[in-house]
Formats: C-alpha cells, structure tokens, sequence
C-alpha cells in the first residue's frame, strides 16, 4: 500500500510540472515547435499539487505513527518479522524506510517547485544594441496563447532575443502577452512573430501601435 501511495506521488508531481519542464527538454533537444504540448496540463495543477501533499502526507503518517498494541497492524508485523532470516530482523527493505520516502518527497518538492527555478537552464541571449536613430525603437505587444509558468515565459525571450535588432523582450504568462522592443531598421514584426510562433505557442493578436506601460 505504501509503495503505491509513493509511486502514486511521483506520478502526480512529475505529471504537475509537465508544463514546466517540456520548454527546457525541448530546448536542449532543439525541437522549440513541441514547447507548449504539455500546457493543457495547467488548469489541472493545483489539484495534482494539492493530492501529490496529501498522498505524501499520509504516507509520513503511516511510517511515524506508532503501531498500537494489540492492533491487527502489530500482529502482521509480529509475523513478517518472524518469517525473516536470522539477523535481519526488524530491518525493513530500503524501499519501506524513512529514507526512501525522504529522497522521494524531496524529489517530489524539486518537481513541483521547477517553475521557480527553471529560467536556470536558459543561457542569456541579451545583447547591447546600438540604435543610431530612437525613431527606429519599436516596441509591440504580441498576445500570446499557451504559455503557462515562468518556464514558458524563459522560452519565449530567449528565442526572441536571439534574433538580430531586439532590444528586450518580456513575456508574461500572468498576461498572456510579450513586450518586444526592437529596432525596426534591423527586424520587423513579422519576423518577431514568426519566431514566437515557432516555439509552440501562438501569436493570437498584436499592437501594430506603439505600446506604452503605464
């Protein structure tokens, strides 16, 4: 029972951080087009999170909590550990342990937490751009579909900036969009487009007007 509520946990946490983690195996893959294959997965995360804590939960409960006497618990026990070789005694398998189950709910935790820390895999593709005339600084908002964590985020501006003319890029997951300043002598829209277009998530709509923050 145990070792299916572990196996149970890995599954949910590793399936959580799918979303998340797909942008950087692809990114080391080279194939950028598959990045956002996972991002159906995201409405779903909070539930998986929330029953990846409570399977590991009860898990911690039932290694620490003590074996009340005469339980139909302590008399199993009784047996298996009378059924074991001299020696080994009231020494559980590695897989049973404290341990295993530590090593798992770290893994677990690193799993869920991969957003957080992922922008740790994307190299920094910013580079100073010289603009000779500011009339030629363009910036655009691209609204942008299927971005889910900060790791598509990550995705989004290091393909962008790799290409030549951009200034900066920020995209927004929270939003939905990316904030692209470009010189527009070097690199047009089009291209920009093309380019977000190419990771996987899709370019719904864009400002052709100068985007301003407030």
């Amino acid at each position: 029972m145990k070792n299916k509520l572990i196996g149970a946990s890995l599954f949910t946490a590793v399936t959580a951080s799918l979303c998340c983690i797909t942008p950087v195996l692809v990114l080391i893959a080279g194939t950028s087009g598959m990045a956002s294959t996972f991002s159906w997965i995201e409405p779903f995360r909070p539930y998986l999170i929330g029953f990846t804590m409570l399977v590991l939960g009860f898990a911690w409960y039932q290694k620490l909590i003590p074996i009340t006497i005469g339980t139909k618990n302590e008399i199993d026990c009784e047996c298996d550990v009378a059924d074991l070789p001299a020696g080994k005694a009231g020494k559980p398998k590695f897989i049973q342990s404290k341990t295993f189950l530590g090593i798992v709910t770290a893994f677990a935790i690193i799993m869920l937490a991969f957003p957080f820390y992922s922008g740790v895999f994307y190299s920094d593709t910013k580079r100073q751009i010289m603009v000779v005339d500011k009339s030629d600084m363009k910036t655009i908002e691209f609204k942008i579909s299927g971005m889910t964590c900060e790791s598509c985020e990550e995705h989004v501006d290091h393909e962008v900036n790799k290409l030549k003319g951009i200034i900066n890029s920020k995209a927004s997951y929270k939003k939905g969009n990316a904030i692209i300043e470009f010189d527009s002598t070097k690199i047009n829209e089009v291209e920009i487009e093309k380019r977000i277009n190419s990771t996987g998530y899709k370019v719904t709509d864009k400002n052709k007007d100068e985007w301003k923050s407030n």
